[in-house]
């Protein structure tokens, strides 16, 4: 404390050694090493790393308004044996693709708008098998 009764904030004595000094980088990987993705990664395969199935399921693609206060959005359902970061993955590329929001609830994507094309392609490029359901 000072002449004022104030507890100084100039940082006082320096610490007289720096705890991390005696650490080196010696022996550690200069980057990290990724391990080959799954047994249809092929080596030579170009520039994609693992090549999709052929067919991985259908796929409902839909357009819905109800209960969204007259918003549209786009609907993927019908997903089977495919956990919850394979969707998220699959949301962000459609986000992407389509310069708008969207999320995963109770194991369906909804994308904003009406975006049916465009989600129905990155489907299909995924190895599913999109189909335009409802209106």
């Amino acid at each position: 404390m000072n002449a004022h009764g104030k507890i100084s904030t100039d940082g006082g004595q320096g610490l007289g050694q720096n705890p991390f000094g005696a650490l080196s980088g010696a022996g550690l990987p200069s980057a990290p090493v990724r391990p080959a993705v799954g047994p249809s990664a092929k080596a030579g395969s170009g520039s994609k790393a693992m090549a999709p199935e052929k067919n991985r399921g259908r796929l409902e693609v839909r357009r819905e308004t109800g209960g969204r206060g007259g918003k549209t959005v786009t609907t993927v359902s019908g997903f089977t044996g495919i956990g919850l970061p394979e969707k998220e993955q699959l949301c962000k590329k459609m986000r992407g693709a389509c310069g708008c929001g969207g999320t995963v609830k109770d194991g369906v994507i909804e994308i904003q708008g009406d975006q049916r094309e465009t989600v129905a392609r990155i489907l299909t490029e995924a190895g599913f098998r999109a189909v335009m359901a409802g209106g």
